[in-house]
């Protein structure tokens, strides 16, 4: 490991977020600056990692989390519309930055935004570009990567291409689909911002990055579109503001209106890659075209694979049991339930590992064999192939309709949906030990809807899942609640 630390700020965020893996797997000690450490919950990566409780605007915690830090990762910006989002930036880099000079930081790495500063460019993509001269005023030298959209699951500029292409199949486009975008994968970025530290020429510069396709957002929807099998159509008009064009995205996509707005507005500028230094400096970085980006991305849909979103909310606590959510996120939809056991983790386990072949789904089973008897009928597997052993499951499994998708003994269980859908579907349960010894049995129901079809196949059948899917989940609950009476039965002395 690396005696160099490193201090990575926006690790609650979708770059962020990714980012603190991959420096721990090339050896780097982290750190971590967030405003609510609460936030960081439930990440894989959290206990390698130092996490300083701070904020960029008020100054608190920045001498803490600098001291000692080699290089400090710049992953902060304001992605709404309120008047005073700009002066708020240059704030914020000017304390950090500052506070970097103070503790003797030899290097700030940030990742800004494309587009030509000499250009009439929107007010956040100036800002952006402001925000990195404001992190090189106070004597730190800056390296500064400027990106166009992030193409990758979560992504607040992808998911948007990606929800209005699945969800309008005629999709009314103003002037600015015709704009022109060199749009890179995530995956991509990470390395540019991983390999910056061991290439000290990129020290002090600015570098544009992109990825191998120069294309205009309308080409880009169509190309989504291409690689989806859906059939899309674009319908140019010639006036549509960004306000309106900001309303129309709010009420077709999960991204609200104060985000898009400013969004919108930046895509009246052309964001590509001009001076080609980024590609000199890493060589080995080998950009990738849109449509196989477009595919990874696609990919990560998998459940359990997507690692941060734009939307990344705070983890509920132990004491805060919300028993039902519903909501949208990475092309998904996704319905969550959650109930609080007398049970521990390995017996609870048992019981939703059970579940199907010939014991069948001890709620509602009659609803199951009913969906068993129409797949069938429209050619798909049907409920007949039961399961290769009464208890014991593993990844590759056929289970009835599923298959195993993952098989976490005392821990979780992830099934994939093979019956005929009009997208992609998959059923988890998971099992949290809690500090008061007892269990959360967290079940999820995910839901990649495929086009308009897909989106109103889920809805109509909303009714009905919920019905089967809590009453399945405390049936699983009872299962296992009389599963542990023996067990602590037999324990007492």
């Amino acid at each position: 490991m690396s005696d160099a630390l490193v201090l990575v700020t926006g690790a609650t965020g979708y770059v962020g977020g990714r980012l603190v893996p991959r420096l721990l797997e090339n050896g780097h000690r982290v750190r971590c600056l967030v405003r609510d450490p609460s936030r960081l919950q439930g990440r894989s990566w959290i206990s390698q990692v130092e996490v300083i409780q701070g904020d960029v605007l008020s100054s608190v915690g920045l001498t803490k989390a600098l001291s000692g830090v080699t290089t400090a990762y710049y992953l902060i910006h304001s992605m709404t519309s309120t008047p005073d989002f700009h002066e708020r930036d240059l704030y914020a880099a000017n304390n950090f930055a500052a506070a970097a000079c103070q503790a003797g930081v030899q290097r700030i790495i940030y990742l800004g935004g494309l587009g030509d500063p000499k250009a009439n460019l929107s007010l956040h993509l100036r800002s952006r570009q402001e925000t990195g001269r404001a992190l090189s005023a106070h004597g730190v030298p800056v390296t500064e990567f400027r990106a166009a959209i992030i193409v990758g699951a979560g992504s607040v500029s992808f998911e948007m291409i990606r929800y209005l292409t699945e969800r309008i199949p005629v999709m009314i486009c103003p002037r600015w689909v015709y704009t022109r975008v060199q749009p890179i994968s995530i995956d991509e970025v990470l390395q540019y911002l991983v390999d910056a530290l061991h290439v000290p020429e990129s020290t002090g510069r600015i570098l544009e990055i992109g990825g191998a396709d120069v294309l205009t957002y309308g080409e880009m929807m169509l190309g989504y579109a291409r690689v989806r099998g859906l059939r899309r159509y674009l319908l140019p008009v010639p006036v549509l503001s960004p306000r309106l064009s900001s309303y129309w995205v709010h009420w077709m996509t999960p991204i609200p209106a104060e985000i898009a707005r400013p969004l919108i507005e930046g895509l009246r500028n052309e964001v590509i890659v001009r001076d080609d230094t980024a590609r000199r400096l890493f060589p080995h970085i080998k950009p990738l075209d849109y449509l196989t980006a477009v595919r990874k991305a696609l990919a990560s849909l998998r459940a359990g694979e997507v690692e941060t979103t734009w939307s990344d909310a705070l983890v509920s606590s132990c004491g805060d049991i919300v028993p039902l959510t519903l909501q949208t996120r990475e092309g998904m939809i996704i319905e969550q339930r959650r109930l609080l056991l007398e049970a521990a983790p390995e017996v609870v386990y048992k019981a939703f590992a059970s579940l199907g072949g010939e014991r069948g789904w001890l709620y509602a089973d009659w609803a199951w064999r009913l969906r068993g008897t129409v797949d069938r009928m429209v050619g798909g597997v049907g409920l007949r192939r039961g399961r290769r052993h009464l208890y014991d499951l593993r990844p590759g499994d056929v289970l009835d309709f599923w298959r195993v998708e993952a098989a976490e003994p005392g821990r979780l269980l992830r099934l994939r949906a093979e019956m005929k859908l009009p997208g992609e579907a998959w059923l988890q349960f998971e099992a949290f030990p809690q500090p008061d010894g007892k269990t959360l049995l967290l079940q999820t129901a995910f839901f990649a809807p495929k086009g308009l079809l897909g989106l109103l196949y889920w809805y109509a059948l909303l009714p009905a899942h919920r019905l089967v899917f809590t009453g399945l989940l405390r049936s699983v609950a009872r299962l296992a609640q009389r599963q542990a009476v023996p067990c602590a039965v037999e324990s007492q002395p």
